[in-house]
């Protein structure tokens, strides 16, 4: 037999679950396989009676040996694993959880591993009012590169009837998530630090400066200006007060000055 391989999974033999929710709603997806994929797939290439399973508990925890038969060395090759309880039938639970997972250490499915992070954001999908959702995702087309790792992925929300994320060839994703997180990245970048306060609340010489340079770009004088917000000198101004001039006179054309016209 040689070493054992096993096809890619197909689209429609991976299945997906809601793994967390974020603060802002979002929530993230984990592709998974079920046991009856894994058993297809052991029957595909060993046959029904090429490859057995057998459980044990072991210091109070389900474990899953998975066996197949290597016809040239005319003996077992086995792999084990440990299972989880799932939420509803605890020992069923386990009992398929350490099964998938001893079939993960054989090699189905291993390329699940390769998924980049799959995050929908609140408007692909319909919030059960309990922090989550009951929608449905299906993996609506799936693809590996040379070496086996996922290099395209489109998942579909069934009751909305819509692509709600995808992975092209070239690596980049499309979905909402990653253009807000794209156009959030941007905000950061673009945001003037001289415009943000300190922890202290005190103000800064590049505030000052900025303030000046606004002051002489719009065609006044800092006499005038301070006259308007009734202090002696700019500096008598308080930190709120100097960003949120600052930003008015942004505003402002070259010349304009501070009365509006």
């Amino acid at each position: 037999m040689g070493e054992i391989t096993f096809r890619k999974l197909h689209a429609d033999e991976i299945e997906c679950r809601v793994a967390q929710v974020s603060k802002t709603g979002s929530i993230s997806l984990l592709l998974y396989k079920n046991a009856r994929c894994d058993m297809n797939l052991l029957d595909e290439v060993f046959g029904v009676t090429g490859w057995q399973r057998s459980h044990e508990v072991i210091d109070g925890r389900l474990y899953c040996t998975v066996s197949v038969y290597d016809s040239e060395k005319k003996q077992w090759v086995s792999k084990q694993d440990v299972g989880t309880e799932s939420k509803t039938e605890a020992e069923k639970g386990q009992a398929s959880d350490s099964f998938k997972r001893a079939c993960f250490n054989i090699g189905i499915g291993r390329e699940l591993y390769t998924a980049p992070q799959i995050w929908i954001t609140k408007d692909d999908y319909t919030d059960n009012g309990k922090g989550g959702t009951y929608d449905k995702f299906v993996v609506k087309e799936i693809g590996y590169d040379a070496t086996g790792n996922i290099n395209k992925l489109e998942i579909v929300n069934t009751k909305l009837n819509r692509t709600v994320f995808k992975l092209s060839k070239n690596g980049k994703i499309e979905s909402k998530q990653a253009a807000e997180d794209k156009e959030n990245q941007k905000m950061i970048e673009s945001v003037d630090k001289v415009l943000l306060p300190t922890a202290d609340g005190k103000v800064t010489g590049a505030q000052i400066d900025r303030l000046k340079a606004e002051i002489k770009r719009v065609g006044t004088t800092e006499k005038e200006f301070c006259e308007m917000f009734k202090v002696a000198n700019i500096f008598e101004l308080t930190q709120a007060q100097i960003i949120a001039a600052i930003g008015a006179l942004t505003q402002k054309k070259d010349g304009e000055g501070l009365k509006k016209k």
